[in-house]
C-alpha cells in the first residue's frame, strides 16, 4: 500500500467558513485516514440535486464547487503518488432539491452545475426515467456533456423524430488509465426498472449479459474491470454481472459501484473484489483503493510488466488484490483533512466557480425565501412511527386533514393516503424556506380519488399496501417501491441501537425487520466522548468505514403508506368515503382496491383537487408556522 489507514486525528474548525451563504460550518471531529493504492475512486451516487450541500447540517456542508476543488486536489496527490484516479456517479442526479425541482424547465441551472465535476465514469438512476422530459435531458444534455464516459449497458432511449430505439450512451467503456497505464473495461447499469417513461427501454439484466456485445467485452482480459450501476450492492442485478464475468474470467479484479438504496455499504463477492454504495444526497463521498494489480498489458518500456521474459506481455499474478473502502463525510473539514491544505490553499478556481453558480442559480430561484419556522424537529427515521417527532405522524395527524379538500365535496368522509417514500428527508426546528419544501418533497405528485367507495373495502388498502398480509395480489407492482429507499431492499446483517423500534402496523418477521434496520449503527466511537451524531456504518468489512468518527443516531422503521381518516364522524364509521391518493399511487390503488372487494378500474378514478404536495405544503406552512425563529 502506498499509504496505511490509521485513525488519523483531530481536526479543528478555526475560521472555516461554509461556500454557501447560510449554510453552517462544519464541526470539528476525529478522523481516520484513506488508504492509497495503485488505483483509487471518488464515488457519488443519489445525489438528487443537492449541489448546495447541506445548509443545516454541519457534517454535510460542502457544496458541489468543493467537491470539484476537492477532486482537483486527490487528483494532483495521485499523480505525485504515480497512482491512478477516477471518479464515478451512479445516477439518480435529479429530483431532491428546490435547485432542479423549481426551476422552469425542471434543470435550468442543475445540468450545469454538475457538468462542472470531471467524472470518469457515470450511469444513469431511475429517478432521469420517471418522466419523459428527464430522459430527453439525460440523452440530449448530460450523455452529451460527459460523452464517451457516459456507459448505458441495459438503458435505451426512443428518438422522437425516427421513433427507433437507440441505445442511451455507449454500453461499455475501455481505457487506459493516466499514469500506470491500467487497461479498464467498465459497464454502467440500471435495476429491473420498470416505471420508466414510454422514451425509454430498460432491458433487464440477466439478459443484457447473454448479449453478444457484453460476452465480447467481459473476453477482452483487461486488468480492471469496473461496473458502475444504479444498483443496491446486494441486489440480484449486481450479482449477475459478477457472476457472468466469472465464467468467462475467474482472476481479474473487479470494483463494482452501486447506489439507488441510499445507504453506506460494502460487500466483497469474492476475494478479488468489492462492491460500495456511497450513500445520498451530497452526503457521501465514497472512497476505493485496489493495491496488488498486476498489467496483463504493461505500456511500452515498462520493464516490471512482462517478468517471465517471454515479451508475451502477459504476467502471472503472484498475490491477489487489496481492496480498501471509506465513506467520507461531505464535510470541508475532512477535505482540509484528507488533502493536507487549509481554507486558504484549499478552493480552486474551478470550485470557486461553481460554488458562485450555485449561488447565483439560488438566488434566482428564490430559494431562501422563508414560508415558516419549524417549531421542532419531525425525523423520518430518526424517531419510531407513530409519534410526534415523526414526520410522517406530522404529515397524517396534523397536514394532510387541513390540506385534503374538495370545496364540491368537503362534507363528504374521506382517507388519504401518501406513501412514505414521497417524503424524502427531515424538517428542522428553525426557518422553513422554499428549498426545504423541495427536499422534503420533491415530487409532482397531484391528488386523485375514487369517490363513494364502501368503507369495508376503503380500509383493507393500507393493511395490503404495507404487506400487513402475504399474500399475491393479481396486478399489484412490488410494494417495496412505495417507503423510503433505505427500506427497499433487506441485508442481511446491520448494526443499530440496542431498542430499535419496529411498526406495528407492519407484519414482518424479527429476521427481516432487523434485516433492514441497516442504515446507521453503533460501536464506531473509538472510545472518544462528546462525538457530534452522524453515520457509523458497520458493512460486510468491518467498522472502520466511516471517515468521521460519530456518535450513532438511531435508527426506526417506517410503513410503506400511512393514512389520514378526514371528516369522520366520532360516534359512528362511515358507509362510504372519497379514497384521496398520491397520483404516483395508482398502479397499487385499483388492484389492491379490487383484491379488497372492490370492482374497480382506472376509469374510475378522477382528480381530486389543485396542486401537488409540495405545493400544498408550502401553504400549510405558511399558514401553521408564523412565528418567529428563535
Amino acid at each position: 500500500m502506498i499509504q496505511s489507514s490509521l485513525l488519523g486525528g483531530l481536526i479543528t474548525a478555526a475560521a472555516v467558513q461554509a461556500v454557501q451563504p447560510g449554510a453552517v460550518k462544519p464541526v470539528a471531529a476525529p478522523m481516520r485516514d484513506l488508504t492509497w493504492g495503485q488505483i483509487n475512486f471518488l464515488h457519488t451516487t443519489d445525489t438528487h440535486s443537492w449541489v448546495s450541500g447541506h445548509f443545516l447540517e454541519p457534517s454535510f456542508s460542502a457544496d458541489w464547487g468543493d467537491y470539484v476543488s476537492f477532486s482537483q486536489h486527490m487528483r494532483k496527490l495521485a499523480d505525485d503518488k504515480g497512482a491512478d484516479l477516477l471518479l464515478i456517479d451512479t445516477g439518480d442526479r435529479i429530483e431532491g432539491s428546490g435547485i432542479y425541482d423549481s426551476s422552469t424547465p425542471k434543470g435550468l441551472y442543475q445540468y450545469d452545475i454538475f457538468a462542472q465535476q470531471k467524472i470518469d465514469i457515470l450511469s444513469t438512476g431511475n429517478h432521469e426515467l420517471y418522466k419523459a422530459y428527464s430522459i430527453d435531458m439525460e440523452h440530449n444534455t448530460t450523455v452529451p456533456n460527459f460523452k464517451e464516459n457516459y456507459v448505458a449497458s441495459n438503458l435505451d432511449y426512443i428518438d422522437p423524430k425516427s421513433g427507433k430505439r437507440v441505445p442511451q450512451a455507449q454500453r461499455y467503456r475501455k481505457f487506459k488509465t493516466k499514469n500506470l497505464g491500467l487497461n479498464i473495461v467498465s459497464f454502467g447499469f440500471i435495476f429491473d426498472f420498470d416505471l420508466n417513461a414510454n422514451n425509454s427501454v430498460v432491458q433487464k439484466v440477466a439478459d443484457t449479459v447473454k448479449e453478444e456485445w457484453f460476452q465480447d467485452a467481459i473476453k477482452e482480459k483487461p486488468d480492471l474491470f469496473v461496473v458502475v450501476g444504479h444498483v443496491g450492492v446486494r441486489m440480484e442485478e449486481f450479482k449477475t454481472i459478477f457472476t457472468a464475468i466469472r465464467k468467462e474470467d475467474w482472476d481479474t479484479p473487479i470494483a463494482f459501484f452501486g447506489g439507488h438504496l441510499h445507504i453506506r455499504d460494502a460487500v466483497s463477492y469474492d476475494s478479488k473484489s468489492l462492491a460500495i454504495a456511497s450513500g445520498r444526497y451530497l452526503e457521501t463521498i465514497g472512497w476505493m483503493s485496489i493495491d496488488g494489480i498486476a498489467k496483463k498489458h504493461p505500456k511500452d518500456g515498462d520493464k516490471d510488466g512482462d517478468k517471465d521474459g517471454d515479451n508475451t506481455g502477459e504476467v502471472e499474478i503472484k498475490k491477489g488484490p487489496s481492496f480498501t473502502r471509506k465513506y467520507m463525510d461531505n464535510n470541508l473539514l475532512g477535505m482540509y483533512y484528507h488533502t493536507g491544505l487549509n481554507e486558504t490553499t484549499f478552493p480552486t478556481k474551478e470550485g470557486q466557480k461553481v460554488s458562485k453558480m450555485i449561488e447565483e442559480a439560488r438566488k434566482s430561484l428564490n430559494l431562501g425565501h422563508r414560508y415558516g419556522c419549524a417549531p421542532r424537529d419531525l425525523w423520518m427515521t430518526r424517531a419510531p412511527y407513530p409519534s410526534k417527532d415523526s414526520i410522517f405522524s406530522w404529515l397524517e395527524e396534523d397536514v394532510l386533514p387541513d390540506i385534503v379538500a374538495n370545496k364540491d365535496r368537503k362534507d363528504k368522509p374521506r382517507l388519504a393516503i401518501v406513501n412514505t417514500g414521497g417524503v424524502r428527508f427531515d424538517i428542522f426546528k428553525g426557518p422553513f424556506t422554499r428549498d426545504d419544501t423541495f427536499t422534503v418533497s420533491p415530487f409532482n405528485s397531484g391528488f386523485q380519488f375514487v369517490p363513494d367507495v364502501p368503507y369495508d373495502i376503503a380500509k383493507r388498502v393500507l393493511g395490503i399496501l404495507n404487506s400487513e398480509t402475504r399474500i399475491f395480489v393479481d396486478g399489484l407492482p412490488n410494494t417495496r417501491q412505495l417507503t423510503i429507499p433505505q427500506l427497499m431492499y433487506p441485508r442481511p446483517t446491520f448494526e443499530s441501537v440496542d431498542e430499535i423500534e419496529t411498526v406495528d402496523d407492519v407484519d414482518q418477521d424479527a429476521d427481516e425487520t432487523e434485516a433492514r434496520l441497516e442504515l446507521r449503527g453503533v460501536d464506531a466511537s473509538d472510545g472518544n466522548d462528546n462525538l457530534f451524531g452522524g453515520y457509523t456504518t458497520k458493512d460486510d468489512i468491518g467498522k472502520d468505514g466511516d471517515d468521521t468518527v460519530h456518535e450513532p443516531i438511531d435508527f426506526y422503521a417506517v410503513p410503506n403508506c400511512v393514512q389520514a381518516k378526514i371528516g369522520f364522524s366520532a360516534e359512528e364509521e362511515p358507509k362510504t368515503v372519497d379514497f384521496v391518493f398520491l397520483d404516483f399511487l395508482q398502479p397499487w390503488i385499483i388492484p389492491a382496491l379490487k383484491f379488497s372487494g372492490g370492482d374497480y378500474n382506472a376509469k374510475d378514478i378522477e382528480p381530486y383537487m389543485d396542486g401537488t404536495l409540495t405545493s400544498k405544503l408550502a401553504e400549510w406552512i405558511g399558514d401553521n408556522w408564523k412565528e418567529e425563529c428563535q
